[in-house]
C-alpha cells in the first residue's frame, strides 16, 4: 500500500506523528500502514482531499454553499466517481446526485445510503463529505468483492443540507420525501436577496419541477447515513462508532429590530432608539433562556448579526438576527422558540423599538427505530468496534428521511468536537472504522429484510 502525502499543501501547523488530517494541511496516512482487506484508507483520503479542494482555500477552510458553482462541481465529481464504480447515475429535479445498483431481486425496494456535499461558509472538510466518500467506498467494496445484494442499492449525495445559504436545512432530503414545493423555492431567500428558485435556475435546474424529485412511497426500504459526530463524546471515551437513537429538531427565526439611526455625537442618550443595544439585550436573553435548568437539552444560537448602517458615527437604526433553537424534545423546542419571540417583544416594547420576526423553518426531532439500531449495533459487535448509543444535537438528512422510512445514523469521532470550522478533523483510521460499520450494517439489513419478505 502506498503511504505518505496524498496531495501537496502548505506546511502543516503541527506534526501529528502519524495518521490523521492536519487542521490546516493535507490528508495523510500512517507511515507504513499495513495492508488489510476492507475499506482502502488511501482511496478514502484521496477522495476527501479532492473534494476539499472544491471551494477550499488551499489549507483547511471550505466554502461550498448550496446552489453555487462550487457545490455543483462537487456533485459533478462525485457523479463521475459513482459512474466509475459501476452505478447508474442521475441528477434529480432538486439537484441531488443519485447512483443506483441493481439487486438480485427485482421485487424488493431500494436500500439507500449517503450524505451531503454542501458546507457552511468557511467550514471544514469532513461534515457530510465523510458520509459521501464512505458510501462510495461501500459501492467499490461490493464491486471488488463481487457481492450482489438482494435489494437494489441507491447512493445519494444530497444538495443543500446545511441551510447556511437559504436558512432552511435538509432541502435535498425534504425534496425526496415530498416535503418541498416550488412555492418554498420562491419563499426562501439568501442574504443577498436571491431566492432559492433563482439560484437553482441560474445553474440550469428548474425549480418548477422540484416535486418530481420525490421518491414514491415504498420505493426505499431504509436509509443509512455515516457522519462525523460534531461533538466530543466518542473521542473523549476512546470509542470508534456512535449509534444515533435520536436527532434534535430545530426552529430557525429571522428577527429584525428597528430603531432610529441618529448622529452618535449629537443625540443624547435618553433620546436614542438604538437597535443594536436592544438586539444585544436579546442575544444575552436568548443565552440565559437556553441555560434555564428545565431546558436540559436545549441549545439556542444567534449565528448571524447584521447592523445597519454599520458606521462608527451613527447610532444603529436596524439589526437583523438569525436565531437557531434546537432540542431533542419537540415540546421544549417549540416552547423555547415561543419564549424567544416573547423576549424580543418585551425588549423592544421597553426600548421603544419596532420588531419583525419570521419563522424561517421548523423541523421536529426524530427518534430512529430501535430494530434498525440493533442491526447497526450487531454489526459493530461482530467487527469488534467499540461503540455506544447517543443522540445528535445537529440536524441531518437521515432525520428528515426518518419521517417516511426507517433510517439509521452512525457517527465517527470528531477531534476536539470541532465542526463547521476549518479545524474540523476526523482521522482516516476512524473513517475506515465507520465505513466498516456501515458496510456490515448494510449487508445485515439486506439479509434481514429479504428474509423477512420471504
Amino acid at each position: 500500500m502506498a503511504t505518505g502525502d496524498l496531495a501537496k499543501a502548505p506546511t502543516p501547523l503541527v506534526e501529528d506523528g502519524g495518521e490523521g488530517t492536519r487542521p490546516d494541511g493535507e490528508i495523510r496516512l500512517t507511515p507504513d500502514a499495513p495492508d488489510e482487506p476492507g475499506p482502502d484508507p488511501v482511496r478514502l483520503a484521496q477522495a476527501l482531499q479532492r473534494l476539499s479542494e472544491i471551494g477550499g482555500d488551499g489549507r483547511a477552510s471550505v466554502s461550498r454553499l448550496a446552489f453555487t458553482p462550487e457545490e455543483r462541481e462537487a456533485h459533478r465529481v462525485v457523479g463521475a466517481w459513482m459512474a466509475e464504480a459501476g452505478l447508474t447515475v442521475r441528477v434529480d429535479a432538486f439537484g441531488n446526485t443519485i447512483g443506483e445498483r441493481p439487486g438480485a431481486r427485482a421485487d424488493l425496494p431500494f436500500l439507500a445510503f449517503g450524505s451531503h456535499l454542501d458546507s457552511v461558509p468557511n467550514g471544514g472538510r469532513f461534515d457530510g463529505i465523510v458520509g459521501v466518500v464512505g458510501a462510495l467506498e461501500i459501492v467499490r467494496l461490493l464491486e471488488e468483492g463481487g457481492v450482489t445484494t438482494a435489494h437494489p442499492l441507491r447512493m445519494v449525495a444530497f444538495a443543500n443540507e446545511e441551510g447556511a445559504r437559504f436558512g432552511e436545512a435538509c432541502l435535498g432530503s425534504k425534496a425526496v420525501t415530498g416535503m418541498l414545493s416550488p412555492r418554498d423555492a420562491e419563499r426562501l431567500v439568501d442574504a443577498d436577496g436571491t431566492t432559492l428558485a433563482a439560484a437553482m435556475a441560474a445553474l440550469g435546474i428548474d425549480p418548477r419541477q422540484i416535486e418530481e424529485a420525490r421518491w414514491p412511497d415504498g420505493s426505499v426500504a431504509a436509509f443509512l447515513e455515516l457522519h462525523i459526530e460534531q461533538a466530543r463524546l466518542l473521542e473523549a471515551r476512546g470509542l470508534q462508532v456512535g449509534i444515533v437513537d435520536a436527532v434534535a429538531g430545530n426552529t430557525r427565526l429571522r428577527v429584525l429590530v428597528h430603531g432610529r439611526a441618529d448622529h452618535s455625537g449629537g443625540t443624547p442618550m435618553e433620546s436614542r432608539k438604538d437597535a443594536l443595544a436592544g438586539a444585544a439585550e436579546i442575544v444575552l436573553g436568548i443565552e440565559a433562556l437556553a441555560n434555564e435548568p428545565n431546558r436540559r437539552t436545549t441549545v439556542a444560537t444567534v449565528g448571524r448579526f447584521s447592523v445597519s448602517p454599520n458606521s462608527i458615527t451613527t447610532i444603529p437604526g436596524s439589526v437583523e438576527l438569525a436565531v437557531d433553537v434546537r432540542d431533542i424534545d419537540s415540546d421544549r423546542q417549540r416552547d423555547t422558540a415561543w419564549r424567544v419571540v416573547e423576549l424580543c417583544e418585551q425588549v423592544c416594547a421597553r426600548r421603544g423599538l419596532d420588531l419583525e420576526h419570521v419563522v424561517v423553518s421548523d423541523t421536529s426531532p426524530s427518534v430512529l427505530p430501535l430494530w434498525l439500531r440493533r442491526i447497526t449495533k450487531d454489526g459493530c459487535v461482530e467487527l469488534g468496534l467499540t461503540h455506544r448509543v447517543m443522540s445528535s444535537g445537529a440536524g441531518h438528512d437521515a432525520q428528515i428521511l426518518a419521517r417516511r422510512m426507517p433510517a439509521a445514523m452512525l457517527f465517527v469521532p470528531s477531534h476536539n468536537g470541532a465542526s463547521h470550522v476549518p479545524e474540523e478533523w476526523t482521522g482516516v483510521d476512524d473513517i475506515v472504522s465507520g465505513v466498516r460499520a456501515l458496510y456490515a450494517s448494510l449487508l445485515r439489513l439486506d439479509r434481514f429484510l429479504s428474509e423477512e419478505v420471504a
